[in-house]
């Protein structure tokens, strides 16, 4: 039997204590790359993302294998005193708290920051919530949409004609986690300089607005407001989706001068590059839809792979718009495992995204797919704080683990 990459986060100790998407997506990229993440769950119930997700199979989400995966669980009743007192104890040999319960939750349970670091000076903590931990809104609820509504990205989403649209999966909260991490990995680094820990604080509506370009000076300076334009950029052209025969649709992208004239060339269209019409950047984004038309024309004349196989000769951007069928069927994915196939007891083998990035000397790797419900209460509760059997078994009566 192989043994398991350590990876290169592996002398990192993480807790997880928070649910749902937003932080533990950040245990997750944490537990890719080898940290031992300690996901602390209610006695029960557990996260409740062991029962979201559009589909199951056998009762259980197919969303939680990959969310929880290379994590360690142990139930914890955070609600009370005994099991803040074992959350203390875990904590006190720890080098980062993950969590995204509202602000000033882990204070009225005695396990905020400032109480922490007084018995872990190097801790650090990650909190991801919707608004920050300070500021006028940080008491209110915040899930990952109404982040997305304030930072921006859900009024730009869809087209001019429709209410704003999300983009079909949990952009907010993956966002906030992301950066999350990002403040994590930066903390250790600068804890190793100084030796003290720190808070790192990721909000959701912010995680989304650092991913908005130039929306504000474009509004503050030129007096511009991005509305939604469906499937192009403004005055960014050629760069669309166009159908080819049979119905299917691909995306191109060649609004680069020199990239529209290897399109031009190869749609056999020479007289596109000195037109005055299209000539250069300004000029094609003032045309964009005369030459999409021209562009759509063209390639709805041809198949797929034909269209596709001339681009790609050619040096232009282009492909299929993916489904999750694609990306199985693809070579690509395969030759740089970027799915990966895990065995489950439930669904026998279950596929998921790999590791990213992907790293030359230390890559992550994904060992296992989310726990059981309490799966490490032995190791953790036992083998690291020293807790009988006996006495486990009184707490899990009492409803603490």
């Amino acid at each position: 039997m192989s043994k398991t990459p350590a990876g290169p986060l592996s002398d990192l100790r993480v807790v997880e204590m928070g649910q749902l998407l937003a932080g533990p997506f950040c245990g997750q990229l944490l537990a890719d790359f080898g940290a031992e993440v300690i996901k602390l769950e209610p006695p029960g119930t557990g996260d409740p993302m062991r029962q979201w997700g559009r589909e199951k199979s056998h009762g259980k989400s197919l969303w939680w294998p990959v969310v929880a995966r290379n994590k360690k669980s142990v139930t914890c009743n955070l609600r009370s005193e005994e099991g803040q007192a074992l959350a203390r104890r875990i904590i006190a040999d720890a080098d980062i708290v993950v969590e995204n319960f509202r602000p000033g939750t882990l204070e009225r349970w005695g396990l905020g920051f400032e109480e922490m670091r007084k018995i872990n000076p190097r801790l650090i903590m990650a909190r991801v919530t919707g608004y920050g931990q300070n500021g006028p809104y940080a008491p209110r609820a915040g899930f990952g949409s109404i982040g997305e509504a304030m930072g921006g990205i859900r009024y730009v989403t869809g087209n001019a004609d429709m209410p704003p649209s999300r983009s079909g999966i949990s952009l907010g909260d993956s966002l906030a986690a992301v950066f999350a991490t990002i403040g994590v990995l930066t903390a250790v680094h600068h804890r190793e300089r100084t030796g003290r820990g720190q808070l790192v604080d990721s909000a959701i509506y912010e995680a989304v607005l650092a991913m908005m370009e130039s929306l504000l000076p474009e509004y503050a300076i030129g007096g511009y407001q991005r509305e939604r334009t469906g499937s192009v950029l403004p005055n960014i052209a050629p760069s669309n989706v166009y159908p080819t025969k049979g119905g299917e649709m691909i995306l191109v992208a060649a609004n680069q001068d020199s990239v529209f004239g290897r399109l031009a060339t190869a749609m056999d269209r020479t007289d596109l590059i000195d037109n005055p019409l299209y000539c250069d950047h300004a000029a094609r984004g003032a045309n964009m839809v005369e030459l999409d038309d021209i562009i759509g024309a063209w390639t709805a004349t041809r198949g797929t792979d034909e269209v596709l196989d001339i681009l790609h000769e050619a040096g232009v951007p282009a492909g299929r718009i993916y489904t999750a069928r694609d990306m199985f069927d693809d070579p690509h994915f395969k030759a740089r495992e970027a799915i990966v196939r895990l065995a489950h007891p439930d669904f026998g083998e279950i596929p998921m995204a790999g590791v990213v990035p992907k790293l030359s000397d230390s890559p992550g790797s994904v060992n296992h797919p989310g726990p059981e419900l309490g799966e490490h209460n032995s190791e953790i509760y036992g083998r690291l704080l020293g807790i009988s059997e006996s006495d486990r078994v009184a707490l899990a009566e009492r409803g603490i683990i």
